[in-house]
């Protein structure tokens, strides 16, 4: 039984879909074509180009942000916020050792960030999702501390990790039903490749895409 508790929480640990630790938003049930994409560990040097595809689509967006990166690319951060998508919380520092932080140092982290998403939007900024996707005990009160809603995905396209473009696209538009949130990193022209494929393929279909608040609002 040891062994099996044990598997179960790791597994929770690793699958933010599970809500296993705390409550995770992760698709939205609704009978209509909306969808959002996200982006993760940004701002980069990429941005602008995913910004430039988002425009010429009319898709809006939100860009779960790294503290690090919004104060080393400020003006990406604004034009975000300038042309209608949104900032997340990604943490300030996305360290490798995360998922082994103190719950005080978590919270820290998640108002560090948070400070600078808002004096940046001018907008309270109420979501986060965890580096790696991982959740524990520590991540669980931090948030709980910070008021911040848990947002996970339920399209996962391995964008770090699949060298082949028409792989991850493919990986991407067989999942696509309404109400699904995109996981996706504007931290490569990989990525920009495969969104600039993805993006009419999406309207072709006939899906909005919305930034969160307006995804999560009441269809």
């Amino acid at each position: 039984m040891g062994l099996l508790w044990l598997g179960f929480t790791a597994w929770g640990a690793f699958d933010i879909r599970l809500g296993y630790f705390i409550s995770v938003i992760y698709r939205k049930k609704t009978k209509y074509k909306k969808i959002a994409i996200t982006f993760d560990d940004g701002p980069t040097e990429y941005t602008p180009k995913v910004l430039a595809l988002l425009k010429q689509y009319n898709a809006k967006a939100t860009f779960f942000c790294i503290g690090k990166q919004l104060e080393k690319y400020p003006v990406y951060a604004k034009q975000i916020i300038a042309e209608g998508h949104q900032l997340g919380n990604h943490s300030y520092s996305h360290a490798s050792k995360f998922g082994f932080f103190s719950a005080k140092q978590i919270e820290e982290e998640l108002k560090k960030t948070t400070s600078i998403i808002e004096k940046i939007s001018g907008n309270k900024n109420y979501y986060f999702r965890p580096p790696f996707g991982v959740t524990n005990p520590h991540i669980a009160q931090a948030v709980k501390k910070t008021g911040l809603k848990v947002i996970g995905w339920n399209i996962r396209s391995l964008d770090t990790v699949i060298e082949g473009e028409t792989k991850i696209l493919n990986r991407i538009v067989k999942k696509i039903k309404p109400g699904g949130i995109i996981l996706l990193h504007d931290t490569s022209e990989k990525t920009v490749r495969v969104l600039e494929q993805l993006l009419p393929i999406l309207q072709e279909q006939k899906y909005q895409l919305q930034n969160l608040d307006k995804f999560l609002a009441d269809d």
